[in-house]
């Protein structure tokens, strides 16, 4: 059993790296903003669904992996900026006039890709299960473990941006209104993905 210290350095790391503003927690404020909560919910799903599939990837030994080839990093960085560019477009077409409403809803699938492409939940489950595995305890009880209370932080961070979005954007909803929230929930894509790739 992983002692309380543990735990609790596990969540301290946790809690502030995933609910600070980032790539995903934009696409999530952004959808929420769009579709409400209820109409996020299958991405939402998609999205710690992805959380649940990385960190036993990363616990059980993809953290070698990455170590020992950081160019595959930089293959996922330069994937996760493409992605982010493709849901920047899909904003801004869905609030094109002829467009309204063209755009679907994000799916469980959209969530799951968002995740895995984004290089901050990468590192961020690198570090998790690098810095707090302990070599004197069986390596799937902990990876079970942490991934458990990973996803459930996950969870109860991710909804007050998915229901912020809700609250920010629920009372536009005129023609106009729905056009000016396509090209800014757009625009901040287009900034996370010009953040990704200028970042180090």
């Amino acid at each position: 059993m992983i002692s309380l210290e543990i735990w609790m350095l596990i969540v301290g790391f946790s809690v502030p790296m995933i609910i600070s503003p980032g790539p995903g927690n934009t696409v999530l404020a952004a959808a929420g903003g769009r579709y409400g909560l209820r109409g996020t919910l299958p991405f939402w799903f998609g999205f710690e669904t992805a959380n649940v599939v990385w960190c036993l990837v990363y616990g059980l030994g993809l953290s070698r992996l990455l170590h020992d080839y950081p160019q595959a990093a930089q293959v996922l960085k330069w994937a996760g900026i493409a992605y982010t560019l493709y849901l920047a477009y899909g904003f801004m077409k869905s609030s094109a006039p002829s467009e309204r409403g063209a755009m679907p809803r994000l799916s469980a699938f959209d969530g799951f890709v968002s995740v895995s492409l984004n290089p901050k939940i990468h590192s961020m489950i690198f570090v998790l299960f690098s810095q707090f595995m302990s070599p004197n305890l069986p390596l799937a009880m902990q990876v079970i473990e942490i991934t458990a209370v990973f996803t459930l932080l996950c969870a109860a961070c991710h909804f007050p941006w998915i229901y912020g979005g809700q609250l920010m954007f629920d009372r536009f909803n005129s023609a106009r209104s729905i056009k000016m929230q396509g090209y800014l929930f757009g625009g901040c894509m287009i900034a996370v993905a010009a953040f990704l790739a200028i970042a180090a």
